[in-house]
């Protein structure tokens, strides 16, 4: 099994893939992606979860109605985008001071073979403590990722092991879990604050 990775690589490539049908986007560790825009008028994104958090508690989308929430999915053996993206966002956190404490934050996990609660909390530790860490059984993941409209696909690697394809995007939604658009995998850092700034003043 291979070492988790948790410092930045800002090299590398990966590509979006977004397609008329859902805003789902297929992510390559090896592939590029351009900075990408607010979507809005696409299909329905969000619904129905119940996954278990970090401390074991299980919870579902009802626990983070009445504030907007940023909520992103990858894996804790993500060698590039996860660590990449979840750096990005405490350093956007802290930029929003007092502000940040009118959102959510979630990063869930499409690992359910190996990423556990106690794995997302070891992992989340390295990352600011507002990122609330999700994980759930194949069958909880299954729902929440086409709920979301998320592609993931296990990718087999020398050894035995895997790695995993992913959307790279993170998905803002209202205080009402409504979809209101994107942070990109590689959008300007002044672009991506104000887009949380301006999603916490319509909250």
């Amino acid at each position: 099994m291979r070492p988790r990775h948790i410092g930045l690589l800002v090299g590398g490539a990966f590509a979006i893939v977004l397609t008329l049908v859902g805003f789902t986007a297929l992510v390559k560790s090896r592939q590029s992606t351009p900075a990408g825009q607010v979507v809005t008028g696409v299909a329905s994104i969000g619904g129905p979860f119940t996954l278990t958090r970090s401390d074991g508690k299980a919870v579902t989308e009802r626990d983070f109605l009445g504030k907007p929430t940023a909520i992103f999915f990858g894996f804790t053996f993500c060698p590039e985008v996860c660590p990449t993206t979840l750096y990005e966002l405490s350093g956007l956190i802290k930029e929003l001071g007092p502000e940040a404490e009118k959102m959510n934050f979630v990063f869930v996990s499409v690992d359910w073979g190996r990423d556990g609660p106690k794995e997302m909390a070891s992992y989340l530790s390295a990352f600011d403590g507002r990122i609330q860490g999700l994980s759930g059984t194949e069958a909880e993941i299954e729902t929440v990722t086409k709920a979301y409209r998320v592609y993931y696909k296990r990718v087999p690697v020398e050894g035995g092991d895997y790695t995993i394809d992913h959307t790279a995007s993170v998905y803002l939604m209202d205080g009402k879990g409504q979809f209101i658009g994107t942070l990109a995998y590689g959008e300007a850092r002044d672009t991506m604050l104000e887009k949380l700034k301006r999603l916490v003043a319509g909250a």
